[in-house]
C-alpha cells in the first residue's frame, strides 16, 4: 500500500488541473496515491481525469458527488482514503518535484504516535514563502499555537495521520457550500502537536473563482455554517479571551444573517457572546453593505 495520499476536491475546475497533474508526474518519489473528489462539476473534468488514468504514470481515485462544498468534498476524502497520512492540494495548487520526497522523508525520521502530522510551507507561484516562515529552532506545535503564540502569519500545508482526519466530521446544512477547514485542524490540536517542516510543499495560485478571493460572499451566503465554525472555536480550551471575543463578534453576525433568534443561548458563553454583540451587529450591516449584490438561496 501506497503511504501518502495527495487528495484534491474540485469543482468546475478543468482548465487549470492540470498543473497539479503535471506536478505529481515529475515527483521523485511516487509513494503515493492522487485521490480526486469531484464536487458535481459539471465541465470537462471527467473526461480529463479518465484521460489521465488511462495514462497509468500515477495512481488515482476519482470520486464523484453532488455538490456539496469544499468542507463536504474533504468529508468524503477523509472518509475513503488508506493511506497512513493524507494532504490537500487544491486544484488550483502544485507541487514541488521533490514535495513527496520531503513529506515521507521527514515522516520517516520523526513520525510517530504522538503527533498528528506535518506542518508545512504554502509558496506562491513565483517561489515567495506566503507570510512568514517557521520559527527556527522550534521542532513540534500545534497549528493553533504557531498562528497565536510565535506570530506566524499566512497559509500553511498541513499533512496528517488519516486516522485522525476522520474524526470531527464538518457539518452539511441545506443550501450552504462553506464550513471553515480550521474546525478540524483546531480541534485536533487539543490533543497532539506536529513536526514543523520549513520546507515548500505546495504553489499556490488564489485564483478569482476560489474562495479565498471570495471570503466575504462565502461569509453571506453560508451563515449557519460560519456561524457553526465561530461557535465551535469559542469553545477552544487553549484559547485567550482576545481571540475567543473576536469569534463571538463573527458568531453574532452570522447568526443575525441566519436569522438565528436563538443564537445566544446556543453560544457557549452567553455573557462574552452578549457583549460582543454589538460589535456584530456593526459587522453584519458592514458585510450586508460589502455584498449587497450577492444573492442567496433561501
Amino acid at each position: 500500500m501506497k503511504k501518502l495520499t495527495i487528495f484534491t476536491p474540485t469543482y468546475n475546475r478543468a482548465y487549470c488541473l492540470s498543473n497539479c497533474y503535471e506536478s505529481l508526474k515529475r515527483q521523485t518519489n511516487m509513494d503515493f496515491v492522487w485521490l480526486i473528489i469531484d464536487d458535481g462539476s459539471t465541465d470537462e473534468t471527467e473526461k480529463l481525469i479518465f484521460k489521465w488514468m488511462e495514462e497509468r504514470v500515477i495512481e488515482i481515485l476519482y470520486i464523484q458527488q453532488e455538490n456539496q462544498g469544499m468542507h463536504g468534498a474533504h468529508n468524503t476524502a477523509y472518509e475513503v482514503i488508506e493511506t497512513e497520512l493524507n494532504v490537500c492540494i487544491d486544484s488550483d495548487d502544485f507541487m514541488p518535484d521533490d514535495a513527496v520526497d520531503k513529506i515521507l522523508t521527514c515522516w520517516d525520521k520523526y513520525g510517530s504516535n504522538e503527533v498528528s502530522g506535518i506542518i508545512g510551507l504554502d509558496a506562491y507561484t513565483d517561489g515567495s514563502i506566503i507570510g512568514t516562515r517557521l520559527p527556527k529552532g522550534l521542532k513540534q506545535s500545534t497549528l493553533f499555537q504557531l498562528y497565536q503564540k510565535h506570530r506566524v502569519t499566512g497559509d500553511k500545508k498541513v499533512v496528517y495521520r488519516t486516522e485522525l482526519t476522520r474524526d470531527f466530521p464538518y457539518p452539511l446544512y441545506e443550501n450552504e457550500k462553506y464550513v471553515g477547514l480550521a474546525y478540524k485542524y483546531y480541534k485536533l490540536d487539543q490533543y497532539f502537536e506536529m513536526i514543523l517542516l520549513d520546507e515548500v510543499l505546495c504553489y499556490v495560485e488564489y485564483l478569482e473563482d476560489g474562495s479565498s478571493y471570495n471570503m466575504f460572499n462565502q461569509y453571506r451566503r453560508n451563515p449557519r455554517g460560519f456561524a457553526f465554525y465561530r461557535r465551535e472555536l469559542m469553545k477552544l480550551p487553549f484559547a485567550n479571551y482576545l481571540f475567543k471575543f473576536r469569534q463571538a463578534i463573527h458568531y453574532v453576525s452570522s447568526s443575525m444573517m441566519g436569522k438565528n433568534l436563538n443564537y445566544l443561548r446556543e453560544a457557549p458563553s452567553r455573557v462574552m457572546t452578549l457583549s460582543a454583540t454589538p460589535f456584530g451587529i456593526v459587522l453584519y450591516f458592514y458585510i450586508m453593505f460589502k455584498t449587497r449584490h450577492v444573492k442567496t438561496i433561501t
